[in-house]
């Protein structure tokens, strides 16, 4: 199995990118919370990988951490009705840390809103991937709560628990962290995203 890929940045797009390695040039389909982050054409990068094989394609699926890989994994092994394709849709509305959150506070209405996903859908990855994620069964935050859903601090949870705090919508306070991470790079703290968040 393909656990990961490494050469030099040939192109990219919204949801891909393609990458030179020895002569070849591998295809790569990315969720866009992936592909928002990759460097400009010519850079040398490592994705972390998963091979995907049908009868008539094989198929290069791409991340920036193991932990969206293996996160795409469990969509597509443990969620009835969610193949490669809807993963992605998913993995592309919000970024992991929101995502891991949702499902554990049991957020149906966030899910939902990710495209081609509906509400039954929503329920099917709380009740299936709830126990997978962390925090357990029990779990009993308040739905969109990200802080309080059990999940380890990092500055992009706890800038979007800042921006729910002060009004935001869970999706909307995701995209605008997301956004400041990319402006601000990998390092920034809790307060430089909120700050460049708020700011836009």
């Amino acid at each position: 199995m393909i656990t990961s890929i490494q050469g030099t940045l040939a192109s990219s797009s919204p949801l891909g990118a393609v990458i030179e390695v020895g002569g070849f040039g591998y295809e790569v389909h990315m969720p866009a919370t992936s592909a928002e982050r990759l460097p400009r054409p010519g850079a040398t990068l490592k994705l972390h990988t998963l091979v995907i094989y049908r009868e008539d394609a094989q198929t290069l699926y791409g991340f920036t951490s193991p932990e969206e890989r293996d996160f795409f994994r469990l969509l597509i092994e443990n969620v009835t009705g969610v193949g490669p394709k809807m993963a992605l849709s998913i993995m592309s509305r919000l970024a992991l840390p929101s995502l891991e959150a949702a499902i554990r506070a049991g957020d149906i209405n966030a899910l939902a809103r990710c495209p081609g996903i509906g509400k039954k859908t929503a329920e099917r990855l709380v009740v299936e991937l709830r126990t997978k994620v962390g925090g357990g069964a029990n779990t009993t935050a308040t739905p969109g709560a990200a802080a309080e859903a059990g999940a380890a601090s990092t500055p992009h949870r706890d800038a979007v628990a800042a921006l729910m705090a002060l009004g935001y919508k869970s999706s909307d306070a995701d995209t605008a962290v997301r956004r400041a991470a990319v402006a601000l790079g990998a390092d920034a703290d809790t307060s430089a995203l909120i700050r460049r968040a708020l700011n836009g």
